[in-house]
């Protein structure tokens, strides 16, 4: 595995809880990076050799703006090109936003500002065109992610059409607990492919402030505080795996059929039966599948609506018997 990016989330807090969000951010989360833990790891990239890049994300990231600023000029004077994802809170007006924004001109050269209906009350929220003005200023190159609610897919099915510059919803995380019921649902056997993450060469990962490397967050390939990053690398089979490989082999439905998961009747897409399945199997696999922040701490239940607790194996003979009810979308 050849790394060329490093995704260091920052930390698991947040000011917002969006009901999309990944890794299940928010004012209670726990884990931040400290400076060490921050300097170590970019010695460890920086003996990896192939490392270019150095995001900075979260949660959010700029709720520990000393950190968050020492650890870019850490990384842009380890010579890696430095990203920082943000939500823009501290935007507050184009002024404010500017001296927020002045001290990392010259050391960042992506800002990736997320404004959309889940943050805020627009699409484009002022805090993101004030941030984006300011960015601009000081010639720090800025992008926005948007992703659009599931409504606004559902609404034109058969195009499959979503707001102009806007991506759709992928179901892990917190989607999967709170914006699922509200898409189209498909049988589980139809996600026979990962459609997000190249789960052989993954070129990214994400590593989180408990030190796991997420190949996609919630898939650990190691602890780069236990094992150097280095021999992760080097020892990365993603045939063996026990979570990439049946990924790989047939997608979250052979992830399902392998180890015999509690199903239900639908899924919102291949992240949504890929983190349910997930979800069941983290007692089976707690060093790969975890941490506790990445599924919404021990106390968040799956989803009730469970097809009679059914594995892949029972539904599919269940589906074979001529008294079966059709599949429904």
């Amino acid at each position: 595995m050849q790394l060329t990016g490093l995704h260091l989330l920052l930390t698991y807090q947040c000011n917002f809880e969006c009901d999309h969000c990944f890794v299940w951010g928010g004012p209670r989360q726990t884990g931040v990076f400290t400076l060490d833990q921050v300097e170590e790891v970019l010695r460890q990239a920086r003996g990896l050799g192939t490392v270019e890049w150095l995001y900075f994300e979260g949660g959010e990231p700029f709720l520990y703006y000393g950190t968050l600023l020492a650890a870019a000029r850490m990384a842009a004077g380890a010579g890696f090109q430095v990203g920082v994802v943000s939500n823009g809170y501290w935007a507050i007006s184009e002024r404010d936003a500017l001296e927020y924004l002045r001290p990392f001109a010259g050391l960042v050269g992506d800002l990736s500002i997320s404004s959309d209906l889940y943050h805020y009350d627009e699409r484009l929220s002022q805090q993101a065109r004030d941030a984006g003005a300011a960015a601009a200023a000081l010639g720090i190159p800025t992008g926005f992610i948007e992703v659009a609610p599931p409504d606004a897919a559902n609404a034109t099915p058969a195009e499959g059409q979503l707001p102009e510059g806007s991506s759709s919803v992928m179901y892990r995380g917190r989607a999967a607990a709170t914006l699922a019921d509200q898409a189209v649902l498909r049988p589980w056997d139809a996600f026979t492919g990962c459609p997000h993450e190249d789960l052989r060469e993954p070129g990214r990962v994400h590593l989180d402030p408990l030190g796991n490397l997420h190949i996609c967050q919630g898939i650990s390939i190691g602890n780069l505080f236990r094992t150097p990053l280095r021999e992760i690398c080097s020892t990365y089979d993603p045939e063996t795996h026990p979570i990439a490989g049946p990924l790989l082999a047939g997608g979250p439905a052979e992830l399902a059929r392998r180890y015999e998961v509690p199903l239900r009747a639908g899924y919102a897409d291949a992240c949504h039966l890929c983190y349910e399945a997930r979800h069941a199997l983290r007692t089976r696999f707690p060093d790969v599948l975890g941490p506790d922040q990445m599924y919404g701490g021990p106390e968040v239940p799956l989803q009730a609506d469970e097809v009679f607790g059914a594995t892949s194996s029972q539904v599919a003979d269940i589906h074979s018997e001529p008294s079966a009810c059709s599949e429904e979308s």
